[in-house]
């Protein structure tokens, strides 16, 4: 850290690769599409060089990132609503729920279907609680640090995590599953 603020280039790349994985699965996990996952995951990278001099060294540096990554998905989430009231259509990327990997459907096994139709459902949880969601259960982040990331109290992180999964659970039941979160 001490490296990059004094310009060091080798010392910016050192962090994109040590933080770039986390940051990225947050994202992807926040957004539900893999290229606005890259392309904001660049934004909290960018965000996070030109803004080293105000991190606190005291606070862990992937919390501070995860927090920039926060606000990059929530001004995205923004625009993403204000786009689609404008023109009220759906951005051509919701058009349909194509697999990253382009696999066919009739190879897809079963499991590989179940994991998208609860990905689905995460995205369409409401934001804090999705947020809530993918840091604990999917980053694993523990609870205080949970907090500090989001900005809000422990009691505030279990009380939105117990939400998160009792909402996952309604949507994943009214799709007609049996999975209990």
């Amino acid at each position: 850290m001490a490296l990059a603020l004094i310009g060091r280039q080798d010392a910016y790349r050192e962090l994109l690769a040590r933080y770039r994985e986390p940051i990225y699965r947050f994202i992807r996990a926040s957004t539900g599409d893999a290229q606005e996952a890259l392309d904001l995951t660049q934004d909290t990278f960018i965000a996070a060089f030109s803004a080293l001099e105000g991190y606190d060294r005291s606070r862990p540096l992937l919390t501070w990132l995860r927090r920039i990554a926060l606000n990059k998905c929530r001004d995205w989430g923004r625009r993403r609503r204000l786009r689609t009231m404008l023109w009220r259509t759906d951005p051509i990327d919701a058009a349909h729920d194509m697999p990253d990997d382009a696999i066919a459907p009739d190879v897809q096994t079963a499991d590989r279907a179940e994991l998208a139709r609860v990905n689905a459902a995460i995205v369409r949880l409401p934001a804090r609680l999705r947020e809530t969601l993918i840091l604990r259960t999917v980053e694993g982040l523990g609870q205080a640090e949970t907090a500090d990331v989001l900005g809000i109290s422990e009691k505030a992180v279990e009380t939105r995590l117990y939400r998160a999964r009792s909402k996952l659970s309604e949507l994943l039941a009214n799709e007609g599953g049996r999975q209990k979160f």
